[in-house]
């Protein structure tokens, strides 16, 4: 095979027909649609001329380059050529040998399949970036050439050298995988480890991170027992990606937990959220749901700055969205939030979520939130298997494009011996002398209709007593006394239109009165005081049931 008859169209390059022709091209028609061919013209000042492309020897050119280079002809794909850095590389050649059995390099690669299209195409193609068996990084160029009067014609395999190329992508994607791994892990660490499970409510959540393509970002939830059977829920989504939104995300957990613990309304816990995110960052915004179940109301009362509904589905599977009152996100600073509500009754299922279950870039919100509808209204089960079949519908894989979080909770309709362990009891307490012996008889009236045993019998009888008390003296009417039994708990609770809290402090011997709250906190298993909507307060104690009793 005479090499030097074979003309390579490499990518980017073409030879002008009439370079190659003997026919002259017509003074009127040089330099259409091509740039001329290089010939060695004379230069006016006598200086030799310089060799022009056409006159280089091909197989020189090719045996000097550093690129690995091997011309394979006809459809078995037969050795005619390989440069010295190509058998440097992998080896000496046989000439006339079909690839497949003598370019081993090649078959392992996947090259051969390449080389058949590029024959048939007579297009060029390129394989990026690919290990061969001598340890390096190659990209290969299969280039289709042809030889005067030849029908099956070749194919020239050009290998540039890319290994350090590809040693500096893969310690990059290292990089990224450690940086990646490490905000993982601060997110999960500061998610809850375990969910509080309220006596009143069954709640499950999820989180999955980005796939790995996708920084982790800022999702999170967090579930809060305030006491006196009463349960706060937040989701929230910081924006932004990386160890910075979960640093933000974590210190924005921790405070909602204090904030939390003062028993606020859903409102004033965002306002005070909204003053923390701008001094964490001026730059940073979140978007957060702050919840409230009260067990006595049947309803989630809410404050949202910026995020997306909660949807909640009753117990005859109609879905309803809790649109408003909605304010900006956090961090934006200047607006004052509002709480609204939406029912809660026994039997419904609530769902809290971040925007990356129902955000497509191909898809309206408001089509996703729609969707998420439609699967929540056949959801059925336990909190967790709905969790789960939530995400499987919205299609969120390992490889999700953004961070989701779910929390979704029930409010379980009990009914036979297990509602019998959910009771309640109230009492309008109307002012005189007399409120209080009522009150005491009432309170031993229903626990022992309850069956407690004496100890806790009278250790509720004296709670409700000092509470009661406490609020004749220092409250306004209207004044009511409510008691109330879980599977695990007592709670007896007070309430009055004065909104002054009380709090526990140390009465001197001689003090005839500040003794009450001090009373009950020390029989207590827990106690605390909140103001209630449109004015007022609300004091409360709850006695953990002995074991056996529940």
């Amino acid at each position: 095979m005479n090499f030097t008859r074979w003309s390579a169209r490499l990518p980017g390059t073409q030879r002008r027909a009439a370079a190659r022709s003997e026919t002259p091209v017509p003074a009127d028609r040089r330099g259409e649609g091509s740039v001329p061919a290089a010939r060695a013209e004379p230069p006016a000042d006598g200086t030799p001329p310089v060799a022009a492309v056409d006159e280089l020897p091909a197989r020189d050119v090719l045996d000097r380059v550093p690129a690995l280079v091997a011309l394979v002809h006809g459809p078995d794909h037969r050795i005619a050529y390989v440069n010295d850095a190509y058998t440097t590389a992998f080896g000496t050649r046989p000439t006339g040998a079909p690839a497949r059995e003598s370019l081993p390099e090649l078959a392992e690669l996947g090259l051969l399949p390449l080389l058949d299209q590029v024959l048939r195409s007579k297009k060029p193609r390129t394989l990026k970036s690919r290990r061969a068996v001598d340890g390096r990084s190659y990209t290969f160029t299969c280039t289709p050439v042809a030889e005067d009067g030849d029908r099956d014609g070749g194919v020239l395999v050009f290998a540039t050298d890319v290994t350090d190329h590809a040693e500096a992508a893969e310690r990059l994607r290292a990089s990224e995988r450690r940086q990646r791994e490490t905000a993982v892990t601060l997110q999960r660490s500061l998610l809850p480890q375990e969910l509080e499970q309220p006596d009143d409510l069954r709640i499950a959540a999820t989180y999955q991170p980005g796939g790995t393509e996708a920084a982790v970002g800022g999702d999170w939830y967090d579930v809060i027992t305030l006491g006196g059977g009463r349960t706060a829920l937040v989701i929230g989504d910081v924006m932004g990606r990386g160890v910075r939104a979960a640093a933000v995300m974590g210190q924005l957990r921790t405070a909602v937990r204090a904030y939390a613990r003062l028993d606020l309304p859903p409102h004033e816990v965002l306002q005070l959220l909204d003053g923390l995110a701008t001094e964490i960052d001026a730059n940073q915004i979140a978007t957060c749901v702050y919840a409230v179940h009260d067990p006595n109301e049947g309803r989630l009362v809410y404050a949202s700055a910026g995020h997306l509904p909660i949807l909640v589905r009753d117990e005859n599977g109609t879905v309803s969205r809790a649109d408003e009152p909605t304010g900006p996100p956090l961090g934006t600073g200047g607006w004052m939030h509002t709480s609204g509500s939406i029912a809660l009754s026994p039997g419904s299922t609530a769902v809290l979520y971040t925007d990356g279950l129902v955000e497509r870039r191909d898809e309206d919100l408001d089509e996703g939130i729609a969707s998420l509808e439609r699967a929540l209204a056949g959801a059925t089960g336990t909190p967790q298997v709905i969790c789960d079949r939530l995400v499987r519908s919205a299609g969120v894989t390992a490889d999700h494009d953004d961070d989701v979080a779910v929390l979704v909770l029930q409010h379980p309709a009990r009914t036979g011996p297990d509602g019998d362990l959910f009771r309640n009891a109230a009492l309008e307490l109307l002012g005189g002398v007399e409120a209080a012996p009522r009150a005491r008889a009432f309170a031993s009236g229903v626990l022992t209709s309850w069956r407690f045993p004496t100890e806790l019998h009278d250790l509720g009888v004296l709670a409700t007593s000092e509470l009661v008390a406490n609020s004749l003296q220092h409250g306004t009417p209207p004044m009511r006394l409510r008691l109330r039994r879980t599977d695990r708990r007592l709670i007896v609770e007070v309430t009055d239109g004065d909104d002054h809290l009380p709090r526990r402090r140390r009465a001197e011997p001689a003090d005839e009165s500040g003794r009450g709250i001090a009373i009950v906190a020390t029989i207590a298993s827990n106690w605390g005081s909140r103001r209630t909507p449109g004015g007022g307060k609300a004091v409360w104690c709850e006695f953990v049931l002995p074991k056996g009793r529940h």
